[in-house]
Order: C-alpha cells, then sequence, then structure tokens
C-alpha cells in the first residue's frame, strides 16, 4: 500500500522553491510544485523528474481561480495534502526605508507575499485537515522580524512588513490549530543568492531550503507556532 505523503511547495519552479521541491522528493513524497507560469512550472517538473514523483499545478496567490482549481484538482487526484510550503513571494522595485517607499510597491508586495498566501492557506486547509498529520511551513525571512529590523538597516518596508505579517499568520493559524495534529511554522532562509535579490546572496537555493525542508518533515513532537532559520529559533 502506497504511504507517500503528498506535498505542494508555491513558487517551486525556480531558486529556494525548487530546492524545496527537490529536497521533498528526495525524502520520499510525491510533490505538486506550484507555479502560477505554466511553461515554467512543467520545464522545473520535467527537471526534477529523476528524483521522483513531481507534478505541475497551477498555482497564482492573486489569482482564486487557480487556487480553487488546484484544489479541486488534488482533492480529486489525492483525497488530502500532508504538506503545504508556502513559498511564493516578490520584492519589487520601490520598496524601501519608511520616508521614501512607494506605497504601491508596498501595496503590491503585501498583496502578494501575505494576502495571496493567507488565500493559498484557506484554499488547501481543508485538504491538510484530512491528512493524518499536516504541515504547513510559511516561508519568512530575518527581515521578519521586529526584534531584528530594530536592529539592522534593511530598508524593504513592504518586504519586511509582509514577512512580519506572515509570521502573525503562523503563529494565529498554530493557535487555531492546536488541538490537531497539525505544525505549523515559519521558516526563514538566510541571505539566498536568487532573483528576489539579483543573485547577490551568500547562501545557496540549497542552503535556503534546509529549514523549509525540515519543517515540513517534522515528527510528531515537533514544534508548531515558531519562526526559526538553520541556526535556530528567530526572535518575533
Amino acid at each position: 500500500m502506497e504511504n507517500k505523503k503528498i506535498a505542494l511547495v508555491t513558487g517551486g519552479n525556480k531558486g529556494i522553491g525548487l530546492e524545496i521541491v527537490r529536497g521533498l522528493l528526495r525524502a520520499g513524497c510525491r510533490v505538486y510544485l506550484g507555479a502560477r507560469e505554466a511553461t515554467k512550472g512543467h520545464q522545473a517538473a520535467a527537471e526534477l523528474a529523476p528524483e521522483g514523483e513531481v507534478v505541475f499545478l497551477e498555482v497564482d496567490l492573486i489569482n482564486q481561480a487557480t487556487l480553487d482549481v488546484a484544489a479541486a484538482q488534488l482533492q480529486r487526484q489525492e483525497g488530502h495534502l500532508d504538506i503545504l510550503v508556502n513559498n511564493a513571494g516578490i520584492n519589487v522595485t520601490g520598496d524601501g526605508v519608511p520616508s521614501t517607499a512607494d506605497v504601491r510597491s508596498v501595496e503590491q508586495v503585501l498583496r502578494t507575499n501575505f494576502l495571496g498566501t493567507l488565500a493559498v492557506t484557506q484554499a488547501f486547509l481543508p485538504l491538510v485537515k484530512q491528512a493524518a498529520a499536516g504541515r504547513i511551513v510559511n516561508v519568512s525571512s530575518p527581515l521578519g522580524s521586529l526584534t531584528l529590523s530594530g536592529q539592522n538597516d534593511w530598508g524593504l518596508l513592504g518586504y519586511s512588513a509582509s514577512k512580519a505579517a506572515l509570521n502573525m499568520l503562523t503563529v494565529q493559524l498554530a493557535y487555531e490549530l492546536r488541538d490537531t495534529a497539525i505544525k505549523v511554522n515559519s521558516a526563514a532562509p538566510g541571505y539566498t543568492a536568487t532573483d528576489l535579490n539579483n543573485f547577490a546572496g551568500t547562501d545557496t537555493p540549497a542552503q535556503g531550503a534546509a529549514e523549509a525542508i525540515r519543517l515540513a518533515l517534522l515528527p510528531a513532537d515537533g514544534p508548531t507556532g515558531t519562526t526559526s532559520s538553520s541556526t535556530g529559533l528567530l526572535p518575533w
């Protein structure tokens, strides 16, 4: 009898998301690779096919219709979802320090990174509830820490605020689901070389993916309602 865990990773066609998909495939999961562009999603799935069972799924955080269709497809094909990794996110030109950040740019980042992730979570949570012990991982950032943001000159108000809001989703959802077997945590990659920072980061995408993969595969005695990096827990 097949007992593979079923996983969905949003933004799985590149960068950290691609490496999260790869890591979950290597752990024996069947992974649905969520991406908003079909061509890029299919290409990424084909690249990863030698690693295991990977299926492209159209998931656009700001297009509710794609979320509804994807959730219905997973319901038909799998009946449940063991792992949801909310990885997709953006960074835009115009974001900056509070005194000069373009309000429209800040709004765009919040709409995708926070509201879009909330929409994804709500769309797939019924499937996670049908799993024996679901795991939800929100890919956040050290920039989402209020404590660390007060000690560093990061200068990205919108992006930082979106990740802080994502951390709030983590703790509130973890509390809401406290009497279930579902665990909800935030993973904070380090400064990873991706297109979000024009590949200026010092960590590889594989290094950036490691904590999200660990949290996605937490055992029954693992934590819930935390934010952590590969070096340990982070302050809120």
